[in-house]
């Protein structure tokens, strides 16, 4: 990522193609490694990196109309760049003040640094991880492992 301007900048994101492209206001919320079987899918990776915002700190700068929403579940639902397939944001009425991103999808450097591992338990055995972040799992994704 690259440096930031100045601390009050807008740190940007866009999509692959760049047909989508958005503004983030820092403070996060958090940053954080995401395990779920969703995650994974969805990005066709071991684990991906998730920061959030509040809904005020956040900004769509071009390309709201290219975005296409899939219902993931029952309370959340995901948001991808329909000319690149992208997946850009996820959303939940189990935190309905906020708004996850993508951390690889911002050009800028945030606030902080990953700060944990959420569902943990559901880990692919062929990613090997050496940092000592706090690892979460459990049914709910987010009980402390020891």
């Amino acid at each position: 990522m690259s440096e930031k301007t100045e601390d009050t900048a807008p740190v940007r994101g866009s999509c692959f193609c760049g047909t989508v492209t958005f503004e983030v206001t820092l403070p996060t919320l958090f940053c954080a490694h995401c395990h779920c079987t969703m995650c994974r899918r969805v990005h066709g990776a071991g684990y991906v990196t998730w920061i959030a915002v509040p809904y005020t700190q956040f900004r769509m700068v071009t390309g709201q109309e290219h975005l296409s929403v899939h219902h993931s579940s029952d309370h959340g639902r995901r948001s991808f760049c329909d000319v690149c397939s992208s997946s850009l944001f996820c959303e939940s009425t189990h935190h309905p003040d906020q708004i996850d991103i993508v951390l690889a999808n911002l050009a800028d450097k945030i606030d902080r640094e990953p700060q944990a591992h959420y569902y943990f338990s559901d880990r692919v055995d062929w990613v090997t991880l050496a940092d000592d972040l706090p690892r979460f799992g459990g049914e709910t994704g987010t009980e402390p492992l020891k």
